[in-house]
């Protein structure tokens, strides 16, 4: 099946060549409810020709972990057993990715591939290498948003409140039931044997410059754990989600995210399923599709059209000036980076929100902001706290390293997507947070006692 056009982006400026179809899969990570792989299986049927799926293992990403890539490549051995049952083989190539790609798609006379939308610096990398590498055609395919990042909107946009209209003009345009991914004939898998996970768990390589971190052993990568995850979610914690969210204590949220980071659900299987839950929980859909699609869209949004996405200078003008004219504050604290890792503040429920980090794998989103913004109030410049905040976020959480994470630490610590507040010292006029405001929205005392 093709796929909505809108969805369809050329990254090159060659036509396709006869030849197999490849897709190049990066950020979805799955077989079922892929709109790349579904428009790749479609121009396959189409001219009849072999389909092939193709994931580059970089020996290094940056900031990744044995963390990371246990989980990726757990979930990538159920991908490749639901792609081979529909006669669908997968690649799976080591090496940087600038060049393992072209190379293979050379050595097997690809005539087209497709590949995901990613806004991340390191991926568009990736692209722009192998469109410049590549005789056939590129295109990329956005599967991760439920409204295409380009379609929403042509530019960065300034908050949630001017992106909303703009996706729900055309929301049920896209918002739309995914179809089979089709089978191929047998000869599609001829000479393709399957892929040894152990061996490429082996051989996979976290970032030198960063310290091991051990993998989470309490959450199961993969779509069917994710599917489970996500119908556990609709069941029995979305009523009350609008008002228990906040609440980390209350074991209120989705826990989907790792989820969505490494593309084994896809954002718009979980909106179709929430609106399906909706008669039973009307308020608690809504609160929940407004983080799904406007909260997630908006950062893919940021991070698209804002090359320098990781920096002071991408923040709102505002924010730059107030907090520039109140670097020179006196801090109550700084610590150095080490300090943070280690949970090593003078306060308990800062270190308890960086035990949970470092253990878990996850934390929760009101103790992200919490947590960044305090990062923000004891070092030594902003640009200092956004860099100390992302490498902690993207070291240790299941879903770091993507655009989620880069707008909550940008909006916690910078004022991004948010509006100027009164004045106070170290944070000028972003928005501040502090402890007593924690201790009047949940037991303080009980979520420290929970993650020492």
């Amino acid at each position: 099946m093709l796929v909505h056009p809108a969805r369809v982006c050329p990254l090159s400026q060659n036509a396709p060549r006869r030849g197999p179809v490849v897709y190049w899969m990066t950020r979805e990570q799955r077989a079922a409810d892929n709109w790349g792989l579904l428009h790749a299986a479609g121009l396959a049927k189409q001219d009849r020709v072999p389909l092939a799926v193709l994931f580059a293992l970089a020996p290094t990403y940056p900031g990744a972990t044995t963390r990371h890539s246990d989980f990726m490549l757990r979930g990538l051995a159920e991908t490749e057993a639901a792609l081979r049952a529909h006669n669908i083989p997968i690649f799976l190539v080591p090496g940087d990715p600038a060049a393992t790609v072209p190379a293979f798609l050379h050595q097997i006379g690809a005539g087209t591939c497709v590949t995901d939308f990613d806004p991340m610096r390191s991926k568009r990398r990736w692209q722009g290498a192998v469109a410049a590498a590549f005789a056939g055609a590129l295109v990329e395919v956005d599967g991760h948003n439920v409204v295409p990042c380009r379609t929403a909107s042509p530019r960065r946009d300034y908050a949630a409140a001017t992106l909303r209209p703009k996706i729900h003009r055309v929301l049920a345009e896209f918002l739309e039931p995914f179809p089979e991914l089709p089978r191929f004939a047998a000869a599609n898998l001829d000479a393709c044997d399957p892929v040894d996970w152990a061996a490429a768990a082996d051989a996979a390589t976290a970032d030198p410059a960063v310290p091991p971190v051990s993998p989470v052993a309490d959450l199961i990568p993969g779509t069917a754990a994710a599917k489970a995850a996500l119908a556990d979610f609709a069941t029995n914690r979305l009523p009350g989600y609008a008002t228990r969210r906040n609440d980390p204590n209350a074991g209120a949220v989705s826990g989907l995210s790792p989820y969505f980071h490494f593309g084994q659900l896809a954002p718009q299987r979980a909106a179709l399923d929430i609106l399906a839950a909706k008669d039973r929980a009307p308020a608690d859909a809504d609160a929940y599709l407004e983080e799904l699609i406007i909260r997630r869209e908006l950062a893919d949004n940021f991070c698209h059209y804002t090359p320098d996405y990781d920096q002071f200078s991408a923040l709102p003008d505002w924010a730059q000036k107030t907090l520039a004219a109140h670097a020179g504050d006196a801090r109550p604290s700084v610590y150095a980076p080490a300090a943070f890792e280690a949970g090593a503040t003078h306060s308990a429920l800062w270190n308890a929100a960086q035990g949970q980090l470092v253990r878990t794998g996850r934390i929760h989103g009101y103790m992200r902001m919490y947590w960044a913004k305090k990062i923000l109030e004891w070092s030594a410049s902003p640009q200092a706290a956004i860099d100390i905040a992302l490498t902690q976020n993207d070291r240790y959480a299941l879903d770091g390293r993507d655009p989620n994470g880069v707008v909550g630490v940008l909006w916690s610590v910078g004022g991004l997507h948010d509006r100027p507040w009164a004045a106070r010292p170290v944070y000028g006029q972003v928005r501040y947070m502090n402890e007593r405001g924690c201790r009047r929205k949940f037991d303080v005392n009980a979520y420290i006692a929970g993650n020492r």
